[in-house]
């Protein structure tokens, strides 16, 4: 039986993954993105930020985020930690998470609604603060096992 490949009903791959993953995988490497974190990047922009844009990597059309998403050996954040001999076992290299902006609100100010809007995630989430993450959203989905639906944390 041929398993069919969970795919965002809002954002594009080219959205959620590097360049160069998508130029050596293309629409296969959807099999790289968690289907926890597509479910809920799809109910945050269906009930939490209905109408407004989310951006999480926008280099396909010529924008300058290419490593919010899924990244790989070849991206320079990753190379930067391998060469400082760094074990970088980061929610993005696993497709796990992402950092996005909102647009028309500050990145404290989209944390703050989707804590205030919790009870909706399908999955237990982790946000990194405010003073780690000024100008963008982390969101993975790594699940801390301690009940809560969003975890935050410092980078």
């Amino acid at each position: 039986m041929i398993q069919t490949m969970k795919k965002s009903k809002y954002f594009q791959l080219t959205e959620l993954v590097c360049p160069h993953v998508y130029k050596r995988h293309g629409e296969i490497a959807w099999m790289f993105i968690d289907e926890k974190l597509i479910d809920t990047l799809d109910l945050l922009k269906e009930k939490i930020f209905p109408g407004k844009k989310i951006v999480i990597n926008n280099w396909n059309a010529g924008g300058a985020y290419s490593e919010s998403g899924c990244r790989c050996i070849l991206c320079s954040i990753v190379k930067g930690k391998a060469k400082d001999g760094i074990a970088y076992m980061s929610a993005h290299v696993l497709g796990k998470g992402v950092d996005m902006r909102v647009e028309g609100i500050t990145a404290p100010e989209a944390r703050k609604e989707i804590d205030r809007n919790q009870i909706l995630l399908p999955y237990p989430i982790r946000l990194e603060n405010d003073q780690s993450a000024p100008t963008w959203v982390h969101l993975d989905v790594y699940d801390m096992g301690n009940g809560k639906k969003i975890n935050y944390f410092t980078a």
